[in-house]
């Protein structure tokens, strides 16, 4: 994930990020089943996924707590 979108990340509103976050979680799901049946392609992507996922989870976090990001 780019700066850029880090940024669009922490713009958007907790029901976008949580609707990312259901996103992320989904695709994680279908990685995983792939690489159980031997059909991932690219295994960097799962860790890639729950990078994604602790991202925007920690920003919905900040937005809880109300604590801004320069």
């Amino acid at each position: 994930m780019k700066a850029s979108d880090l940024k669009e990340l922490r713009e958007k509103t907790r029901d976008e990020l949580n609707e990312e976050l259901n996103e992320l979680k989904a695709e994680l799901f279908k990685l995983r089943f792939q690489h159980a049946t031997s059909q991932l392609e690219n295994p960097m992507r799962l860790k890639q996924v729950k990078k994604d996922i602790a991202r925007v989870k920690t920003i919905i976090r900040e937005k809880e707590l109300g604590i801004r990001q320069a």
